[in-house]
């Protein structure tokens, strides 16, 4: 029933408006922050390493986290130093326009994780309960965005495509 309510009505449509744009803003803003202010990842995944999230028993919570930024992340820091500020700003900008709603929604989720796997909490777990009640709402949290056209394009271009394919 509320899943229903959350994927078809109108009224939760415009509810989900605001949460997206609350959203949208947040990340814009950080990402446009990063993109002229500078940015460096390093230092925070250094520190992510050197102090993972850690249990009851001393021991890192999410070892499998912290080898991926050590074997991964930090060796490659400067694809992370492009793609961290363009993905915030990207993520932002598509909520902010309803566009591609449920990929931008996706994006920023796995962002959300990753800042939180490394041991920020801030902001991330209200982001990511918000963000989670945008992405199941699916296409009725961009009815009230470009996504009202966007989809149903994108819809008829590969459902055309792949009609071709298969009578083939």
């Amino acid at each position: 029933m509320f899943a229903t309510f959350l994927r078809e009505s109108k009224i939760a449509a415009g509810i989900l408006t605001v949460i997206r744009l609350y959203l949208g803003y947040a990340w814009m803003t950080a990402g446009w922050g990063k993109l002229t202010g500078g940015f460096d990842a390093s230092g925070y995944l250094n520190n992510a390493v050197a102090n993972p999230v850690t249990g009851p028993d001393g021991n890192a919570v999410y070892g499998w986290y912290v080898t991926f930024l050590e074997s991964f992340a930090i060796p490659n820091i400067g694809l992370f130093n492009f793609i961290v500020p363009l993905g915030e700003f990207l993520v932002g900008v598509g909520l902010l326009l309803g566009c591609l709603t449920t990929a931008a929604m996706f994006f920023g989720l796995v962002m959300n994780f990753s800042f939180f796997l490394a041991g920020t909490v801030s902001h991330n777990p209200t982001d990511i309960f918000l963000g989670g009640i945008i992405l199941f709402a699916g296409y009725n949290a961009g009815r009230y965005g470009l996504d009202r056209w966007v989809v149903p394009f994108l819809r008829k271009t590969f459902n055309k495509k792949a009609e071709v394919t298969v009578s083939k």
